[in-house]
């Protein structure tokens, strides 16, 4: 695990009657479940996990403020967010998808443009030609160029697409605590901050 990722987060949501509406979207007229998230709380969801690494666990802290009354709001809310993180890890999986085809694809091609410029060019010159060498070491060199970028991008670029695709699923699934006093919330901190 690298120095830089953090062991936890937590992500701290306060509902009262003012916050609930800056976690939608003000334009989606849908159910509030089935809304939207709005920019500046997605953009809040992303910065609280900017140092995750592959390790690390991920909960929710939800304040509920006035005696709980907002506490039927969580539901709805915790739902918006677990299908936003759900869609977005299934888009990823997606272009993970595409990601590993096109480049076997790539692969496949490269492979039959070097069985062809191996096997079949070498012919046109007989061995004894002294062009033939020359020819000969002109394949090589590009048979390799051809084959390098299928190679490097399906051993080193697939990495990145799992580690946000188990982020996401991270996001999706993370733990749910109800605080619903502040001297519970300022415990919660205080645990987390001592652990870290």
């Amino acid at each position: 695990m690298s120095k830089s990722s953090t062991r936890k987060i937590s992500i701290y949501l306060k509902i009262n009657e003012n916050s609930i509406t800056d976690y939608f979207n003000p334009h989606d007229p849908g159910r509030l479940d089935r809304r939207q998230l709005s920019h500046d709380f997605q953009e809040y969801l992303n910065a609280s996990i900017a140092t995750a690494g592959r390790h690390t666990i991920i909960d929710y802290k939800v304040f509920c403020t006035e005696s709980g009354s907002m506490r039927f709001m969580v539901d709805p809310l915790m739902r918006t967010i677990r299908r936003h993180f759900q869609i977005k890890k299934m888009l990823k999986e997606t272009e993970f998808r595409k990601f590993k085809r096109k480049n076997y694809i790539l692969l496949m091609i490269s492979i039959a443009v070097v069985m062809f410029c191996q096997g079949v060019l070498p012919n046109l010159f007989g061995q004894d030609h002294r062009i033939h060498s020359m020819f000969s070491n002109a394949i090589d060199v590009f048979s390799w160029v051809v084959l390098w970028k299928p190679i490097e991008r399906l051993i080193f670029y697939w990495n990145p697409y799992l580690k946000e695709i188990l982020l996401l699923d991270k996001m999706q699934n993370g733990k749910i605590t109800i605080v619903e006093s502040e001297e519970e919330l300022i415990n919660h901190h205080l645990e987390h901050s001592d652990a870290a």
